[in-house]
């Protein structure tokens, strides 16, 4: 497998390692000095992250790493509370180092405009990766007619959703990509760029005709959306709405 392609996490270890490598090689001729050490090392880190391609955000973190590391431990906080702290983002961020699909939450304009998406009647709608809920919150308040179906696999996310009870919502924990999407009129995603080609596939294997794939802010590879809602919020949302075609090819 090529360094370049491999999973992000591989990809950032690979990086760090390389920084380490290059200070090693180069002890001799670099000044004295704890954070000359910290910064040569996040130098060549970064460089060797922009070498393997990894996305500009990566670059960044590699950049900052080792110097907050010598920072941290120059304030000497207890490791309990490096511990603690480890925790708490795990679980609410879960297997975002694999995904690569963080936590984002959706606002109720952009829940108001998928709403009138589909006309009145009895609908099913999934969210996948719904976070705490907060969509589907707002659009179980504008559609009464909806049964909605949320799945989130981060723990504190999915107990924050299950906080916020609603007769007409349902949310699961587990995988999205191993729940059925059969049988469902909309499917909303908010997650980011990395999934979305198998996100389609999977949409086009299982949902039926006519029925709507919405994703917000990420497009598919290689798809144009049928059509592009703007969302007059504060953050600019973008809606790209992809209806199922009745040939599946």
């Amino acid at each position: 497998m090529r360094l370049s392609s491999a999973p992000p996490a591989l990809k950032a270890l690979f990086a760090q390692l390389c920084g380490w490598g290059a200070v090693w090689l180069l002890g001799q001729l670099l000044p004295d000095g704890v954070w000359m050490l910290a910064f040569s090392q996040a130098v060549a880190a970064t460089l060797a992250a922009m070498a393997l391609r990894s996305t500009r955000w990566w670059l960044a973190i590699h950049f900052v790493f080792t110097p907050l590391a010598f920072a941290a431990h120059a304030l000497e906080i207890p490791p309990a509370a490096w511990l603690a702290a480890f925790v708490v983002f795990a679980l609410i961020f879960w297997s975002s180092y694999r995904t690569q699909v963080p936590l984002f939450l959706s606002n109720r304009q952009t829940a108001c405009a998928v709403a009138g998406l589909l006309p009145p009647g009895p609908i099913e709608v999934l969210d996948i990766g719904c976070g705490i809920g907060s969509f589907l919150a707002a659009f179980a308040q504008q559609r009464r007619d909806a049964r909605l179906t949320g799945i989130e696999s981060a723990p504190v996310p999915f107990a924050l959703s299950r906080i916020r009870k609603h007769p007409a919502i349902t949310v699961i924990r587990g995988d999205f990509f191993a729940h059925s999407w059969a049988g469902y009129d909309l499917v909303y995603a908010f997650l980011s760029p990395v999934p979305m080609a198998d996100v389609w596939e999977k949409a086009r294997r299982e949902m039926k005709p006519g029925s709507l794939l919405v994703s917000n802010s990420f497009g598919i590879p290689g798809i144009e959306p049928d059509r592009v809602i703007e969302v007059a919020d504060r953050r600019q949302t973008r809606l790209l709405v992809f209806a199922i075609p009745a040939t599946q090819s």
